[in-house]
């Protein structure tokens, strides 16, 4: 269960020791968890570097395990804080890479090439992974993909896999309910790929080798065409979008901490702030990949946390209590 929190599994064991039985030793704590004192000591600087463990004023040069209730609501509270940084960083550079885009999408050069309809994207796309050699990057914005799409990637992407490419694929939090691309996901996993979910992500976005991406024209209907990059200073932006994208996603199966002050899931939080920044409920259902009847049950359910009788009255006291 720790584990979910960021603690190793031997950590995890030698915190849950020290708080079943406090001031105990090193050798004490490796016979009792049936790890060596090396391990144990590995253990005590992991623990001390997410200050869950201080030093014993009853036995000088031990240690004493802090607390869950103060210790891992600290740890938690860091961590939404560091997500929250990051977040805002992935805002900023989806913009900043979303302006680049659209200016060099506006004419041809030796570093990039506009593609026009569907036919012509997956033309690239199949000559793209053709080309993979060492990693594919993926980010697939949206609630569900199509199951005839899903279908249609499958060789490409056990071929790729079978060479020895690497996928990394980055899928909205809303898709862990679509029974199709969940079951796409673990077939990739499976094979031995990386999957992890958010619940806002940047555009759609192939990066192959990190030599050239796929990118949509128009974010919002990625049917109408996409611009091929192998421009290496919009290829760099495109991986800093991507790995902060990455970073702030959890691997698929994993559960997404709630915050322990607030009670609030990563994606009731993104939508107060999407709400508070003014968009609708469908645009901000858009972006999470949710519906906009999912967007009201949400608000609802937060109204009532908030005892608010209002939206206004909920956007109020969700700042008053530092929600957003």
């Amino acid at each position: 269960m720790l584990e979910t929190v960021g603690l190793t599994a031997v950590a995890g064991a030698v915190y849950e020791a020290m708080l079943d039985q406090p001031g105990m030793g090193v050798d004490q704590l490796a016979a009792a968890c049936d790890l060596s004192p090396a391990q144990v000591h590995d253990s005590l600087d992991e623990l001390a570097a997410l200050m869950l463990v201080r030093g014993s004023t009853e036995h000088p040069g031990r240690m004493r395990a802090v607390s869950p209730e103060i210790g891992l609501a600290d740890m938690l509270a860091r961590q939404e804080a560091e997500l929250a940084a990051r977040q805002a960083q992935l805002a900023a550079s989806r913009a900043a890479v979303t302006r680049m885009v659209a200016d060099r999408a506006e004419h041809r050069t030796a570093h990039g090439q506009r593609l026009l309809g569907m036919d012509a994207i997956q033309t690239r796309l199949e000559q793209m992974g053709r080309d993979a050699r060492t990693e594919v990057l993926g980010v697939h914005p949206g609630s569900a993909m199509r199951p005839e799409d899903l279908a249609a990637g499958r060789p490409a992407n056990a071929d790729a896999i079978a060479r020895g490419v690497t996928i990394k694929s980055l899928y909205q939090d809303a898709t862990r309910n679509d029974p199709h691309t969940t079951a796409y996901a673990h077939w990739l996993l499976s094979l031995g790929s990386e999957v992890r979910t958010a619940p806002v992500l940047p555009q759609r976005l192939i990066i192959v080798d990190r030599t050239q991406a796929l990118v949509p024209v128009d974010p919002t209907d990625t049917r109408k065409g996409a611009l091929h990059v192998t421009e290496p200073g919009i290829l760099t932006a495109l991986l800093d979008l991507f790995d902060q994208a990455w970073h702030t996603a959890v691997p698929l199966g994993a559960t997404r901490p709630t915050d322990p002050t607030s009670g609030l899931t990563g994606t009731e939080r993104e939508l107060l702030r999407l709400l508070a920044a003014g968009l609708t409920d469908d645009a901000a259902g858009q972006r999470l990949g949710i519906s906009s009847r999912t967007v009201s049950r949400h608000m609802s359910s937060l109204m009532e946390r908030l005892n608010a009788t209002s939206r206004f009255e909920a956007g109020i006291k969700a700042a008053q209590h530092g929600w957003l």
